[in-house]
């Protein structure tokens, strides 16, 4: 049986808020919700499924929802001659999820180490970050920026915090 990101969070003692809402399929309908239903100052990023120009390497960019990512200059921060969004083939062959519901805890149908993290330095800022479970995008996650780092421990992915 396949572990749920819920199992994960009880053997790694996470706690964590979960928030049902209307499917969310921009980071604006995101914002708004939160805007509306969460009363204390938290991370929404945006997550951001990639390639390098072979397909060899895969990138997930989780970025503070509110910028926009210049993947020309991220390339080059990687040492990439070019980076584009992966088709939802290649989305649906690493994370196991569809487009629109893409994570940091899509990465628990990841386990193999190849997809690389990119995260935004500045939603370490936060003391809560906020994602999607696996698969969805009807529901939010809300965990510590502490409890998020513990479960980033847990996986077998590369991650690199930098500034974007």
């Amino acid at each position: 049986m396949t572990k749920t990101i819920y199992d994960i969070f009880s053997e790694l003692q996470i706690d964590y808020q979960l928030h049902d809402h209307e499917p969310f399929y921009t980071c604006d309908q995101s914002a708004k919700w939160h805007e509306d239903n969460i009363d204390e100052p938290s991370g929404k990023s945006k997550n951001l499924f990639l390639r390098d120009r072979n397909g060899k390497k895969h990138f997930l960019v989780i970025i503070e929802s509110k910028k926009q990512l210049d993947l020309k200059q991220l390339a080059n921060q990687l040492g990439e001659s070019q980076l584009s969004f992966a088709s939802p083939e290649r989305l649906k062959k690493y994370l196991n999820v569809e487009p629109g519901s893409v994570s940091l805890f899509a990465l628990i149908h990841e386990n193999a180490g190849e997809v690389e993290v990119i995260i935004d330095e500045d939603l370490l800022n936060y003391e809560k970050l906020h994602y999607h479970p696996p698969g969805r995008n009807d529901q939010t996650i809300m965990i510590s920026t502490n409890d998020a780092k513990k479960f980033m421990n847990w996986l077998k992915n590369n991650f690199l915090f930098m500034k974007l």
